[in-house]
């Protein structure tokens, strides 16, 4: 399966090349996934190194996937450019239970794109999930961008519900 992230959270089209990311394949223990972004390389690189997690990574150039169930429960996880991420699992709105759990993540920055791949272990999932939403975040201060596979309704924003 294969998204495209072409909208902003309030479904104002981008104005760039759109974040791609794809479902490569799922098993009983994993599922696999790549991104294919623009790098915009603002803000800078976090300062931790790569391939560890790093807290708060959304205040940073990330995409992001959620993987949701009927029951609130989610899971979600953050890539960075420069190879650090961030997965987290939920119950609830913001309601982490665990947070900074390991991943294998590559990543490769090449001019103005990146790309990244990484491999989901099926424990990290919550049970059932009937929902997936994907999201690609860049800039700073007043050109901060947060673009959204599926955007939410224009006047119901409230970043939770991204």
């Amino acid at each position: 399966m294969v998204f495209y992230i072409k909208t902003e959270w309030d479904g104002t089209d981008i104005h760039h090349d759109p974040v791609k990311i794809e479902l490569l394949g799922c098993s009983k223990d994993s599922a696999s996934v790549a991104i294919e972004a623009p790098f915009f390389n603002d803000p800078p690189a976090p300062t931790g190194p790569p391939g560890e997690a790093f807290p708060q990574l959304w205040d940073y150039e990330v995409v992001e996937a959620f993987f949701l169930n009927d029951h609130e429960q989610y899971l979600e996880i953050e890539i960075c450019p420069h190879g650090q991420h961030l997965v987290l699992l939920l119950n609830e709105r913001r309601k982490a239970f665990k947070v900074e759990l390991p991943l294998k993540v590559e990543t490769k920055i090449s001019g103005d794109r990146w790309t990244a791949s990484f491999t989901i272990p099926a424990a990290y999932f919550p049970p059932n999930v009937t929902k997936f939403n994907a999201y690609a975040i860049h800039g700073s201060a007043d050109d901060r961008r947060y673009e959204a596979l599926y955007p939410v309704p224009k006047g119901q924003y409230e970043f939770a519900d991204l």
